[in-house]
């Protein structure tokens, strides 16, 4: 029995679990979206809190900018460029037999620095939080202080008094551990079995402790907050509920906006934005798409992508049981080439403030996301690891489902006008061999299929 039902019973009642189940790629458009204007209200978080996260940054920004000589370029601001992807998209729609209309966009988070991910937006935006918090109070700063000034002495002593857990599957604990050891917290990651031996290392190497588990996401999850229970100093960052996570990644929209308007890119009703985020907690995704929808109200329509062997927010929205299912309740393994999608329970807070607002969620194949990481490579130099691709199959997605784009009021001609983007959400920092090896395994999967 499974919360009440046999499987049969869940496949009656829910038939796409049963495609879920078999790990078939699946696509399922949510029926109960509702208006910005309405369903903003479901998160309980405003446009004010993500300005706030959104200054912080700013404040934060002479300080980066010192420590992290990388960003000096942008004056400290933590920020990735668009690219369109022209060759990629006629690729993928010509394979699906599809119109090549609208026109196909990378954001390229994966070439953010310091952490080489979309984590460094929340992840670091949190780290900053409980900093300046600390530093406020024990009067090392003020808001009017120029924050370069914590790049001293000092200040590292006074937060090495201080611990920070996180558990992560990879890139989360990348931007917190690397984040927080510079200001100079102690800090621990508590990794998942399914983390990269690169992303360990760079942690060490940064200072960071790290402990691994022979389990997955959750289980490293629960001891990091384990660990900040039993000790006062220590902060927890949470991954499934964090709201300064959240508005750290919600920061990026407003950034977008501005790209996309100076790159002449218009976003309105007769120019729609579909915007494809590839999805594991949830956090990351649900941030994002909380900051879009302030930024395009309803002509943003964002899509949560996950691997086959890990659909727990799809499970969780579709059965409307959210973080009280995971997908090995009902057989499905959480077993993954995209780590950074590795989770099998997803969070409570994206899923039940979001299910309004994000329009379908869809799962792609292993296989497939190496296929994937290997054409836009190829054809488009881009420098992906696989959870990134997880948003590359939503353009087909969204074209094939006629009746998706009918309920949307989304009509031919608004199609040839829309702008379609895959956040790329990490692959800069992947070592040259191990990224050499994912091509290999792509352009074999790529040859079979020809």
């Amino acid at each position: 029995m499974i919360h009440g039902k046999t499987l049969d019973a869940w496949y009656a009642s829910h038939p796409v679990i049963e495609a879920l189940v078999s790990l078939q790629e699946t696509t399922w458009f949510n029926p109960a979206i509702a208006p910005a204007s309405c369903a903003l209200g479901d998160v309980g978080l405003s446009q004010d809190d993500v300005k706030a996260a959104s200054d912080r940054l700013r404040r934060f920004a002479p300080y980066i900018a010192k420590v992290f000589p990388e960003t000096a370029v942008t004056g400290g601001i933590i920020e990735s460029g668009i690219q369109t992807l022209k060759k990629f998209q006629q690729t993928l729609l010509g394979e699906a037999d599809l119109l090549d209309v609208g026109s196909l966009w990378l954001k390229k988070d994966s070439d953010l620095p310091i952490s080489g991910s979309i984590k460094a937006r929340g992840g670091i935006h949190e780290v900053l939080k409980h900093a300046e918090d600390l530093a406020l109070q024990a009067g090392l700063i003020t808001l009017e202080d120029n924050y370069a000034a914590l790049a001293s002495d000092a200040s590292l002593a006074f937060f090495s008094r201080y611990k920070i857990a996180v558990g992560s599957t990879g890139n989360l604990g990348l931007s917190i551990g690397i984040m927080s050891a510079k200001l100079g917290f102690q800090a621990t990651v508590h990794m998942s079995s399914d983390a990269r031996q690169w992303k360990k290392d760079k942690l060490r190497a940064s200072g960071v402790t790290v402990i691994e588990y022979a389990s997955d996401y959750s289980v490293a999850v629960e001891n990091g907050r384990l660990q900040a229970e039993k000790d006062p100093a220590c902060y927890f960052i949470d991954d499934e509920n964090s709201p300064h996570l959240f508005l750290g990644y919600a920061v990026a929209a407003e950034r977008l906006a501005q790209q996309f308007e100076d790159a002449g890119v218009r976003v309105d009703a007769d120019h729609p934005l579909f915007v494809y985020l590839p999805c594991g907690v949830g956090g990351g995704p649900g941030g994002v798409a909380f900051g879009l929808k302030f930024a395009f109200g309803d002509a943003v329509h964002c899509v949560f992508a996950e691997p086959t062997h890990s659909p727990c927010m799809l499970l969780g929205v579709y059965t409307g049981l959210h973080d009280e299912v995971s997908v090995q309740e009902f057989g499905i393994d959480n077993i993954t080439a995209a780590d950074g999608l590795a989770v099998g329970r997803p969070s409570g807070f994206v899923g039940k403030a979001m299910q309004r607002l994000i329009d379908g969620y869809y799962t792609v194949t292993d296989e497939e996301l190496y296929r994937l990481m290997y054409l836009a490579h190829e054809l488009e130099q881009v420098k992906l690891e696989p959870s990134a691709l997880a948003g590359a199959p939503g353009i087909v997605r969204v074209l094939r489902d006629e009746a998706y784009l009918e309920r949307i009021g989304v009509c031919k001609q608004a199609l040839g006008n829309a702008t379609h983007l895959i956040w790329g959400t990490g692959g800069s920092m992947v070592p040259a061999a191990e990224f050499a090896a994912y091509l290999d395994k792509g352009r074999a999967l790529q040859h079979s299929a020809l």
